[in-house]
């Protein structure tokens, strides 16, 4: 490659990496730390069951994206639009944000905000298959993991300057930019924010990032029934392709999402259990970030080093250990919460990058799309798990200790989960044979 050739190339992997920190307003701000506490608390009346509502959604949304993922990506791989319908998705999810500014703090508004939280989940998720699905168009075999890891570090960067500016900028008194504080206007004006940060940082991977060719020359494509019909073939052909890869989807299914319930419910954790407010909930949240930041850049450096499954086995251990001293040191107050809290953080990054590194490693060539919308929809067929097993864990120690605050007992639960994933994923050949071939 000319020297020209390697700017161009070093200029599209920066770009693709680039996307992580567009999107991260929809996780950070939509997902977790404003939007959901804005519908539950400003929006909501009491007799609205926000907490179990928003619980609705997100079931919904898991189920429409499992029927859906696999088609999406087998799609995008045969009629060469990985692109196009990545900027697609992402267009929509910033004008979904920008809509949220609409929704006043008052119950008629709530219904929408729900909509917009659903829909929302669907089409980041969505937009994640055609993104994971190109990194191995902008690495080579050489750097894949720290390309990976990199992206994954750019993400949480910017989650900490997005709370930063959220919390600094427009919701506490006396803000630096002086928003309004009547009518909610300090956390809604958030949410434009958010929506123009996605907007002009996905700018450079849509300039950049060069779109696939179509299989084919793009003829041929299928429609959407077919694809349907495709789809069990798709999997009896990946199993005996790429069978360590097709039995790592389903070990990495149950261990994501051990590793999004410790997000989803850490702030909860953090607030019933050891009495944190909002204000010091967002300060630990940029806390984490960084300290996720931190282990996802150093976890794809060790992935290109040792490969991707021994940094997700390590990082499974570390969680389990950390999830474990949470619990048995909960006596001692909040600083346990931080101590046990960032160290969670600390091995969720390498976890989820060397995941998504270990797919595209052993995917087998112009499967990529396929496999990742597989990826997604593993993840999200099993999504009840996290949820359900801190449910029952705070339900049965309530019920046996008679302890009336249990939600330290949630954890337990999503340790559970981690450990069934790492026990499958113990299972899965590091060093996996890909053939050649459908």
């Amino acid at each position: 490659m000319t020297s020209n050739g390697a700017s161009t190339k070093k200029r599209g992997t920066f770009a693709w990496a680039l996307w992580d920190w567009a999107e991260q307003p929809f996780p950070t701000i939509m997902q977790t730390f404003i939007f959901p506490v804005y519908l539950a608390g400003a929006v909501a009346t009491a007799g609205d069951h926000a907490d179990a509502q928003l619980g609705v959604a997100t079931g919904i949304a898991g189920v429409l994206l499992a029927l859906i993922a696999p088609v999406l990506g087998r799609r995008s791989d045969e009629n060469g639009r990985r692109k196009f319908w990545l900027m697609v998705n992402t267009y929509i999810l910033v004008a979904i944000m920008a809509a949220s500014f609409f929704i006043e703090p008052k119950p008629e508004y709530f219904l929408f905000g729900l909509v917009l939280y659903g829909v929302g989940s669907v089409v980041q998720e969505s937009a994640f298959i055609n993104y994971y699905a190109m990194l191995k168009s902008v690495t080579t075999e050489k750097n894949i993991g720290r390309v990976s890891g990199y992206a994954w570090g750019l993400g949480y960067a910017g989650g900490i300057i997005l709370l930063c500016i959220s919390l600094f900028g427009f919701i506490l008194p006396g803000t630096v930019f002086g928003a309004p504080s009547e009518n909610g206007m300090s956390v809604r004006i958030v949410f434009l924010f958010a929506a123009a940060w996605t907007l002009i940082f996905s700018i450079p991977l849509m300039l950049q990032v060069p779109e696939i060719q179509a299989k084919d020359g793009g003829k041929g494509r299928e429609s959407i029934l077919q694809s349907y019909k495709s789809l069990w073939g798709q999997l009896k052909s990946l199993r005996s392709q790429a069978p360590d890869t097709f039995k790592f989807l389903i070990s990495s299914a149950i261990y994501r999402d051990g590793l999004a319930g410790v997000f989803t419910f850490g702030a909860v954790l953090g607030s019933l259990a050891f009495g944190f407010s909002q204000t010091q909930i967002i300060l630990f949240g940029i806390a984490a970030n960084i300290v996720a930041g931190i282990g996802a850049a150093i976890g794809g450096r060790l992935d290109d080093a040792l490969g991707s499954r021994k940094v997700i086995v390590g990082s499974l251990l570390g969680l389990i250990v950390a999830g474990m001293g949470v619990f048995l040191f909960a006596s001692q107050g909040v600083i346990t919460y931080w101590i046990g809290g960032l160290l969670l953080c600390l091995f969720v990054g390498p976890a989820q990058a060397s995941s998504r590194t270990f797919v595209s490693r052993f995917t087998p060539h112009g499967r990529e799309g396929e496999v990742f919308g597989l990826y997604q929809t593993t993840g999200r067929a099993v999504s009840f798990l996290s949820g359900t097993f801190w449910a029952a864990s705070i339900s049965i120690a309530h019920a046996v200790t008679g302890v009336e605050n249990a939600t330290v007992f949630g954890i337990l639960g999503l340790m559970v989960i981690l450990i069934v994933g790492l026990v499958l994923l113990l299972r899965v050949n590091p060093n996996p044979r890909v053939l050649d071939g459908k």
